[in-house]
């Protein structure tokens, strides 16, 4: 049973939510405008800020079906993307109707055709409450790997992240078995991380030009572990935090459910990385307390910022006394031949802040070799490891000493980057195979080839990327929908596809989002039925 009433949907904020699925190539309302809205409210500011705003979309889509259809069509598509939780309290009939500036009669068909199909309940004196159809598991908030019981039926364009590049994996795990017999003999909790890996990881950031101590380093469970650990440090509930617009879905989540004031800063357009102006602006003006960007092949776009935007932007964290949270987990998956030569990578934005006190930078074995190998760690000033270390008493005490020691075995016999290297040329094949698919089944889509990383992000020809999704399921194939990677509906006319997939499969991705592409043209992306085992 879910627990009813855990979030309150007030109606701008619905309204907004629902206005963003009406998409004409411009990917939704962008974060500047998004946060206008919010503080516009109600239907007047609504129209002002967005034309025909959220009544206009309903009206759009009820060329085709009826307006109560169509707005019920747009609030199942917001729970099945996970937008709108199970559970979530909605607005009062009148109030939203006054929001969306349409009919409360078309308001109450809507609620009652939405509780014929499971997906609210309602009670006199208590409101209307989102839920979800018997027998079907819920939607996920976040994105995760497909259900093995469900790999035979569709094709995984949802996570990020390829198979172990074997031999590699088998010859970790016996070399890390090997060197285990001393460590069995104590008690094996390390909170810092086990020490022969902190000087590994130290020393690499060393031979990356970043002079780095064992004592700047600790070791956690994967990039979200320590992510969470610094969130939880630095961004107590209520506290500002800029990210970059788009930004890892996972984590803005994090950041959401932590009570975080999420402030976007939009990314500069195709792969240019980060537009530095703004980034100015918001350090200026909101001075959050934190900042999240992922300076080497971001997620979801791909971009590579420069050495002058990394300097550049920990300049203007440093004055504004924010701290600057950089994501490494793709700085290794550099994909284009030429990045390869000496000094074609530009330096690690924590070149130009050795001393850690202003950039704190987390890396990951997940995306560069196994997402299975659950290894992170922190590179900070000594000072925010201690502080790290001594909180992590009360969280999860330290990271599995055999997963370190396979690691460590990695990195220090030059398995490292044998395995590595395999991963690129394998990302490096799908990337040109899902390409080419892509551009031969759906011609009008519009993307910027990345130049490393994982991640296509694709403007689906005018069209919802939630529809798409939603459609997907039905055509066979798992894709996350733009919204996901924005803040308040942003990018709904966006799609991530991760190189995941090559050669024939490829193909028949692209074949089956077409499909999903030509149901939604037809119609039916809102009204598919719900998936067994939907994770959105």
């Amino acid at each position: 049973m879910v627990e009813r009433g855990i979030a309150v949907i007030r109606p701008a904020q619905l309204a907004r939510l629902l206005a963003s699925q009406q998409t004409t190539g411009d990917g939704g309302p962008a974060a500047g405008e998004a946060a206008g809205l919010a503080r516009a409210g109600g239907s007047g500011g609504f129209t002002a800020a967005r034309g025909a705003g959220a009544g206009g979309a309903v009206r759009d889509r009820a060329r085709h079906t009826p307006a109560y259809q169509a707005l019920a069509d747009g609030i199942r598509v917001l729970v099945l993307e996970g937008r709108v939780p199970v559970g979530a309290r909605l607005p009062a009939e009148r109030e939203l109707a006054t929001a969306l500036a349409v009919s409360r009669t078309t308001v109450a068909t809507a609620f009652e055709a939405l509780r014929e199909a499971g997906f609210l309940e309602s009670r006199r004196g208590a409101g209307s409450w989102i839920t979800f159809p018997a027998g079907s598991p819920l939607p996920a908030r976040g994105l995760g790997p497909l259900p093995p019981e469900r790999a035979g039926q569709l094709i995984d364009l949802g996570y990020a992240s390829l198979p172990a590049p074997e031999p590699w994996l088998t010859r970790a795990v016996r070399g890390a078995t090997e060197a285990l017999p001393p460590y069995a003999m104590t008690h094996g909790d390390y909170p810092a991380g086990l020490p022969a890996l902190r000087q590994t990881l130290a020393e690499r950031y060393t031979a990356r030009g970043v002079p780095t101590m064992p004592e700047q380093i600790m070791v956690t469970t994967g990039a979200m572990g320590a992510t969470d650990a610094i969130i939880s440090l630095f961004a107590p509930r209520g506290e500002r935090v800029a990210v970059e617009s788009p930004s890892y879905a996972n984590i803005l989540q994090l950041l959401r459910d932590a009570g975080a004031r999420l402030v976007p800063v939009a990314m500069a357009e195709g792969t240019g990385g980060w537009d530095v102006a703004r980034w100015r602006q918001v350090l200026r003006e909101a001075v959050p307390r934190l900042a999240y960007v992922v300076a080497d092949f971001h997620n979801p776009t791909g971009a590579l910022a420069d050495e002058e935007s990394r300097r550049a932007l920990t300049t203007a964290a440093r004055a504004a006394g924010s701290v600057l949270l950089v994501d490494e987990t793709m700085a290794e998956l550099r994909l284009d031949a030429d990045l390869d030569e000496p000094g074609a990578m530009p330096r690690p934005v924590c070149a130009f802040d050795p001393a850690g006190s202003t950039v704190i930078t987390v890396g990951s074995a997940s995306k560069a070799f196994w997402a299975g190998l659950r290894v992170g760690w922190v590179r900070a000033a000594p000072e925010t490891i201690r502080r790290l270390v001594a909180a992590r008493a009360y969280a999860d005490l330290g990271t599995p000493v055999l997963e370190q020691l396979a690691l460590n075995w990695l990195l220090t016999t030059g398995g490292w980057e044998e395995a590595v290297g395999l991963r690129r040329a394998q990302a490096a094949a799908n990337r040109a195979a899902l390409v080419a698919a892509v551009r031969s089944r759906l011609p009008d889509w519009e993307f910027t080839v990345p130049r490393g990383g994982l991640t296509l992000w694709v403007r689906a020809g005018g069209l919802s990327g939630s529809r798409i999704a939603a459609a997907g399921e039905e055509a066979g194939v798992r894709v996350p929908s733009g919204p996901r990677f924005g803040v308040d509906g942003a990018f709904e006319g966006y799609l991530r596809l991760p190189f995941t997939v090559g050669g024939p499969l490829a193909e028949e991705a692209a074949d089956r989002l077409a499909r999903a592409v030509a149901l939604v043209r037809a119609g039916a992306g809102a009204h598919t039925a719900v998936q067994r085992g939907l994770i959105a």
